[in-house]
């Protein structure tokens, strides 16, 4: 299915998945103190896995060929290790700083689409992209020493940048189920032998956020996929900030993590970020029609 240049649907998908991704965020975090981050990641992509089955089953061999295997394994390894950094980060982070510097991806778009696609960004994208990256450093408090948990947090912006690109680009010539089937295959043949090598028994009071968190980030991946087949990723990236501001919420709600002024202030510079995204795309498309 080839991507379709509606911008405004690009950012409606763009928005759903910041709710739901931030829920799942969530239960991650209170099951990464009961499950190690290999069984998480193992279970994740099962689930997706079984979700699809019944779509792949129907395909004959020729639907499901692909003529771009470079960029679903660029793709796959690029969520796989992305998910890694997160969950790592978030066992030990405040979750608004775990969404922060995974949602740093916009500040990452633009210089790997330079350095891969060789591509040029309008200059008005650059305004959102620059006010989130303002909102993310006052929350963060740049002046503060950030630790390797931290860094590894920003590890999982820079891969998911990577899967941005990655995904809009198999999104003009895979159908979204084709991009996220791949996806979910080969990130279990690399998560399986990781997983098995250390596991450990999974108590019964996990399953629940194991399942919910599975289904959801499942759920936030059709809906990120959809997204991109709308829409650049020069214009979708920066509405990812909205899922700092969601995880900021459910932080003060379930831990009691309450921001202070300044981060307040930060929140409200990210959301103005994404509000300027939304006010640019439909200017344009104002000025195409």
């Amino acid at each position: 299915m080839p991507s379709i240049n509606r911008p405004l649907m690009g950012i409606g998908f763009a928005f759903a998945t910041t709710i739901v991704g931030a829920t799942a965020s969530a239960a991650s975090k209170h099951v990464a103190s009961m499950v190690p981050v290999t069984s998480i990641v193992l279970i994740q992509f099962i689930i997706g896995l079984a979700v699809l089955a019944p779509w792949a089953l129907r395909q004959s061999k020729a639907e499901l060929a692909s003529d771009y295997w470079g960029r679903h394994i660029i793709r796959s390894l690029a969520g796989f290790l992305g998910f890694y950094c997160f969950y790592l980060a978030l066992d030990h982070v405040p979750l608004v700083d775990a969404s922060l510097l995974r949602h740093s991806a916009p500040l990452f778009v633009a210089p790997l689409a330079w350095l891969w696609l060789r591509a040029k960004i309008p200059a008005s994208r650059w305004l959102p992209i620059v006010l989130g990256f303002v909102g993310i450093a006052i929350i963060l408090r740049p002046s503060s020493s950030p630790s390797i948990w931290h860094l590894i947090g920003l590890g999982s912006g820079l891969t998911l940048a990577l899967s941005m690109l990655s995904t809009r680009l198999l999104s003009a010539t895979d159908s979204g189920n084709k991009i996220l089937f791949y996806y979910h295959l080969i990130s279990l043949l690399l998560s399986l032998p990781i997983a098995l090598w250390f596991w450990q028994p999974i108590p019964l009071q996990a399953w629940p956020y194991l399942i919910y968190n599975s289904l959801s980030i499942f759920a936030a991946m059709w809906l990120y996929t959809k997204a991109y087949s709308y829409a650049k990723a020069s214009v979708i990236s920066p509405i990812g900030y909205f899922s700092v501001v969601n995880a900021g919420i459910l932080g003060w709600l379930i831990w009691g993590h309450i921001p202070d002024q300044t981060a307040l202030f930060g929140i409200a510079v990210v959301i103005l970020a994404g509000l300027i995204t939304v006010y640019l795309t439909a200017r344009d498309e104002r000025r195409n029609a």
